[in-house]
């Protein structure tokens, strides 16, 4: 009988998984608070979604939450990490779904090769010194710039 189980167990394993990941789905995306030498917090305005945002996405399979930072911030603001960033806090996005998660991490240490261009998905993006943010950035990035910067309490959700 052990034997038995040890050889389905594998297969059990697998079957659970796949279960939980389709009940129970997590979605995890990262985002970055990109601060300049000169303070001032790099936004983006996306063409399908009202309002600057820190940049980042989802989190691909295979690909671990500083990847995704990093890919992120290159197409959506021609910036390369030249540092491992600071994980900030996890926050619960329940405007994206019921099981959505954000990272957001901390970006001092970077390079941007050119300012950005608008296209088909970034409208625009740019720097923006604390005091001159543009009237539309949305609730929840200014949020995260107070947290992390002007010492605001901290939230659980985004």
């Amino acid at each position: 009988m052990n034997v038995m189980r040890r050889l389905a167990e594998p297969a059990v394993r697998r079957v659970l998984h796949l279960y939980w990941r389709q009940s129970r789905g997590l979605t995890l995306g990262v985002r970055g608070l990109v601060i300049d030498p000169r303070s001032r917090i790099f936004l983006v305005r996306h063409t399908y979604v009202t309002g600057w945002h820190l940049p980042g996405g989802g989190v691909e399979p295979g690909e671990t939450a500083v990847e995704a930072l990093g890919r992120e911030l290159s197409e959506e603001g021609n910036i390369a990490l030249t540092d491992v960033p600071e994980l900030f806090g996890i926050y619960y996005n329940a405007k994206v779904g019921n099981r959505d998660h954000v990272a957001l991490y901390v970006v001092r240490d970077f390079e941007q090769s050119a300012e950005r261009l608008a296209d088909r998905e970034i409208a625009a993006a740019a720097f923006f010194p604390l005091d001159e943010l543009p009237n539309d950035t949305t609730a929840g990035t200014r949020a995260r710039i107070a947290e992390v910067l002007m010492g605001a309490p901290l939230s659980a959700r985004w």
